[in-house]
């Protein structure tokens, strides 16, 4: 019973992983971890009992955090637009655009990707549009399936990292931080990301040329001025939508919450510009949002249970003394929290992951001397591989739920591995090269406070008079 009461943070923390490994629900998984510990630490004298009336306290943070309402308000809007023909008309322009290119196609899917990323903040959504609306050409003028599964999934999980992306807003949340500098810190990643999947993209059209053909003369319907109008016609609403949520956030206009529902009504907007708006789409995006808002709140409600019992009972001080005494000093415990979060991406997603695993991380990596805005883009990328790497990458589910039934799942698998290697080198980028988060941040005063001197000029004063006045 000694060795049980020593030992109640890492044991809680096991029974958190093995109630996961059996795959019931997280959220009641968590909270049921959470009082069943929390009932056992009463027990053991750990904590009072009305040590878990701060649940209450706990609930109420949930429910009044602004913050969190930027969630189904990101949400609804990609799931308009995922509906509205914007990603159609756009992948058609740049297609025809890029098409004399070898692996035209495929630049215009990871370009595509990168303009709806930066205005769904969804992987789902992403995912699913760029899979309907590109897999059927892109087969049908010879590209390799493997290298079209990759492409298409890889397209939709760089929404993960760039701006408004739902998993800066809830790492924000989580690390203590600005959604702005989370927004700042991301850009340079993101660029660097879709840089190297069109190298990628590049070296394949040089060594393999037959998996990434240009497209046939006859499929190239439009040149010269109409094809730079329709170009045009698709890129123009999507920068200023763009603006409309990033610019106003970056310029101090709107908080994250508010940039969001600029951003639904610009969707809306943008619907009834391609002519696509309708009740049913309106109901559709609605349900779609109130099924991933409920699982957000109540993900995020049992981990607060979980956390709160498990602060309780030393859980905090033993995870700090278990990373801070890690060999290597920051160097040490950034190798293993990139390959912990690497393999447990395996068996949680990315909700499950910034909820349950960075707020145990967070004050290890804050004790370390370790910028925490740097280490949530970090982290970001890496869950990034979450979405790619087989076999239960849910960038993947969603491309072999809407795939013909010819293509194989192994095509699937074995498309997503090389994306997932250029994912790996990004985050290997981002440790080895600050600078690609920092550089974005806004820069810090040179001038330290403590040697500023003000001199206050002497002023002569006349005698004050209290006597009688006269």
């Amino acid at each position: 019973m000694s060795w049980i009461s020593a030992n109640l943070a890492p044991l809680m923390f096991v029974g958190m992983v093995l109630f996961m490994l059996v795959g019931y629900p997280a959220a009641f998984s968590l909270a049921a971890t959470g009082l069943f510990f929390g009932f056992i630490g009463i027990e053991f004298g750990l904590i009072r009992a009305d040590f878990l009336g701060n649940l209450t306290y706990q609930l109420f943070g949930i429910i009044s955090n602004d913050l969190l309402l930027a969630i189904p308000f990101f949400t609804f809007m990609g799931a308009i637009l995922e509906r509205c023909g914007l990603a159609e008309d756009l992948l058609d322009s740049i297609g025809q655009l890029f098409g004399p290119v070898r692996g035209g196609l495929s630049y215009a899917v990871i370009f595509v990707g990168a303009i709806l990323g930066a205005i769904t903040g969804t992987v789902a959504a992403s995912v699913i549009a760029m899979g309907v609306i590109s897999m059927t050409p892109m087969l049908k003028y010879g590209y390799s399936t493997r290298h079209t599964m990759g492409v298409i999934a890889a397209s939709g999980t760089i929404t993960q990292l760039i701006p408004p992306s739902l998993v800066l807003v809830v790492l924000a949340d989580q690390l203590g931080r600005s959604v702005g500098d989370m927004y700042a810190g991301a850009i340079g990643p993101s660029l660097i990301q879709v840089a190297l999947f069109c190298i990628w993209v590049a070296i394949l059209g040089i060594v393999r040329p037959q998996d990434v053909p240009a497209l046939p003369p006859e499929a190239r319907t439009l040149h010269g001025w109409p094809l730079v109008r329709k170009c045009l016609r698709g890129i123009i609403p999507s920068l200023g939508l763009i603006f409309l949520v990033l610019g106003t956030l970056f310029l101090g206009l709107a908080t994250p919450t508010e940039a969001g529902a600029m951003g639904v009504v610009g969707a809306i907007a943008l619907a009834a510009f391609y002519g696509s708006l309708s009740w049913s789409l309106l109901y559709q995006g609605m349900a779609s949002t109130m099924r991933i808002t409920a699982m957000v709140v109540y993900i995020l409600i049992g981990a607060r249970v979980f956390s709160l019992v498990f602060q309780g009972v030393g859980g905090k001080e033993w995870i700090e003394h278990l990373l801070t005494t890690l060999p290597g000093g920051q160097v040490g415990f950034l190798v293993f929290v990139n390959l912990f979060i690497f393999v447990i991406a395996f068996f949680l997603d990315f909700f499950e992951i910034a909820f349950i695993i960075i707020p145990l991380l967070a004050p290890a990596a804050d004790k370390l001397g370790i910028d925490l805005i740097w280490f949530g883009v970090l982290i970001c990328a890496n869950i990034q591989t979450s979405f790619m790497h087989p076999p239960f990458g849910f960038a993947l589910f969603y491309l072999r739920g809407i795939a013909p039934p010819s293509v194989k799942t192994s095509d699937i698998y074995w498309g997503a591995i090389p994306w997932v290697v250029l994912q790996v080198i990004l985050v290997a980028i981002v440790i080895l090269w600050p600078g690609s988060v920092t550089y974005w941040l806004d820069k810090k005063s040179n001038i330290d406070p403590s040697k500023v001197q003000i001199d206050i000029p002497q002023i002569d004063l006349p005698p004050l008079d209290f006597g009688p006045p006269k």
